[in-house]
């Protein structure tokens, strides 16, 4: 079988594959639902990064003692991180109840409502206390952190989605439907149609709450977040399991789908959860757990889009001979500095590109390695904030990491890695153009 042909093959047997993924109803919602939080995460750690660069009295502009009023407005950007990061769950269940309902042609908001509304059902109202003096006091009619944050998100995302099925059938009953007469305005009428299909679904929801923990004496919480969210998170925290991740993006990349889509939903809800930790830890003054968070993606494997495509504009730049590969170059300098790469993938091209496609495909695994090795030893600290992707490359390392220097050189490092290995691929292309001429 001929090179041509194989990689023909593997691009039809992917794409079916891509494309029965990308069509699950539920990759699709949870895609769309995380795409609308990055905001809300970026929010909350500009609110970080303000805290800590700007208010804080030791670290940040605070600390000149004409600037020392800043300090006493730290309570505004902890505010902001509070209200952003240590909701996300709650969030993240009201848009994937709009997103799903909208799939089964329900309109509105409400149904966001009616996601949250389910997930907070099955979530207990107390919580013990332990005093300074070792006494445990129960506090009733209050909701723990633990599921409003990120230690939520697998089970709110399973409520969310058997909540709005759940209701979406119900809607669709017609005897569950009030009638109301054609003097009733129209919002009015809606809303009492809803009331029935509401009603059943947080009940049954409830009920099934109550099941789990008079069956199991735990809340549906402690189940998914030990059974099935921490272990994901301890595979994504280690560095085969991260390495893993980009390497199948990439190959996606390779024969012309975008890999980040492919990955997106197992991706976003840890990485992002991921860096939230980070976020409140860093404004809690408490040690930082994770290395491995969406900016680390940014920062280590991502450097001007995928495949770390900066390190070959620049090889290209050095040593490219071939007129066309050049000029690709040029358009695309620009944009890449800016992470998008869509013009190189598909320009150069890389996608179904024997040569380019190598280093390609391997460069983020090495510079990913060689980012999670010098913040694993301290020399690069963890990210606490999450920066927008497209910040430019040494800009996106300060930011995230608040002010590192440590990461800043380590993502020159990666970099600088990243040209070496492309550049021998280039002379290989430059060769190629000779050889057919």
């Amino acid at each position: 079988m001929s090179q041509g042909s194989f990689l023909d093959k593997l691009s039809v047997v992917l794409g079916n594959v891509a494309a029965k993924i990308n069509s699950w109803r539920y990759i699709m919602v949870i895609k769309n639902a995380f795409a609308a939080l990055i905001p809300v995460i970026i929010t909350g750690a500009f609110g970080t990064l303000f805290s800590a660069m700007v208010f804080d009295s030791e670290n940040g502009l605070a600390r000149i003692s004409a600037l020392r009023f800043l300090a006493d407005l730290k309570p505004i950007a902890s505010s902001i991180s509070y209200v952003t990061l240590s909701f996300l769950t709650i969030y993240a269940v009201f848009l994937i109840g709009i997103e799903l309902a909208k799939l089964n042609k329900i309109e509105g908001v409400f149904p966001g409502i009616v996601a949250v509304m389910a997930y907070l059902s099955v979530n207990p109202t107390t919580y013990d206390f332990l005093t300074e003096e070792k006494r445990n006091i129960l506090v009733t009619n209050v909701l723990a952190k633990q599921y409003t944050d990120t230690k939520g998100l697998f089970l709110g995302m399973f409520v969310a989605i058997l909540s709005i099925e759940l209701y979406s059938w119900l809607s669709r009953q017609e005897r569950l439907k009030i009638k109301m007469p054609d003097t009733v305005p129209a919002n009015v009428a809606v809303s009492f149609s809803a009331l029935f299909p509401t009603i059943l679904t947080i009940t049954a929801i409830s009920a099934l709450g109550f099941i789990i923990h008079a069956l199991t004496g735990l809340y549906a919480y402690d189940i998914i977040y030990n059974i099935i969210q921490r272990p994901l998170e301890g595979v994504v925290q280690g560095l085969p399991g991260i390495l893993l991740l980009v390497f199948i993006a990439q190959i996606f990349w390779v024969i012309g789908i975008h890999g980040n889509q492919m990955v997106k939903p197992i991706r976003e809800p840890l990485l992002l959860a991921a860096i939230a930790v980070n976020t409140e830890a860093f404004e809690a003054g408490k040690d930082v757990p994770n290395i491995i968070t969406m900016p680390f993606w940014d920062m280590y494997m991502s450097m001007g889009g995928s495949g770390v495509t900066i390190g070959l504009l620049i090889a290209i730049f050095i040593t490219g001979k071939r007129a066309d590969m050049r000029e690709i170059t040029k358009l695309s300098f620009v944009p890449g500095l800016f992470n998008i790469n869509e013009p190189v993938i598909f320009g150069m091209p890389i996608m179904l590109n024997p040569i380019l496609a190598i280093p390609f495909v391997f460069v983020p695994l090495i510079t990913g390695t060689i980012g999670y090795i010098a913040t694993s030893i301290g020399f690069a600290a963890k990210a606490v904030v999450m920066v927008p992707w497209p910040m430019p490359p040494i800009i996106n390392a300060y930011l995230a990491t608040a002010g590192d220097l440590g990461a800043v050189i380590t993502q020159c490092i990666c970099i600088l890695v990243s040209i070496i290995i492309y550049l021998p691929f280039v002379k290989v292309s430059n060769r190629t153009l000779t050889e057919v001429a």
